[in-house]
């Protein structure tokens, strides 16, 4: 993946336009609609202030 990124960025931008409108059409295939619907959901929750904080995080793990 990492070297996927560094290929990317030596890239001009017409090509880096390219990979992302090629993306976005894999993103909007069926089988990424779960993967969609929980992005939005999570969109939902951080613009209402739902979010956990670090240390909310961290006293859950310890909990367990």
């Amino acid at each position: 993946m990492e070297n996927m990124l560094e290929i990317i960025s030596l890239l001009d931008d017409e090509d880096r336009k390219k990979i992302l409108e090629f993306a976005n059409i894999l993103l909007k295939r069926d089988k990424y609609n779960k993967l969609r619907e929980e992005i939005e959901f999570r969109r939902d929750e951080v613009k209402k202030g739902k979010v956990l904080s670090h240390e909310e995080i961290w006293q859950e793990v310890k909990s367990i």
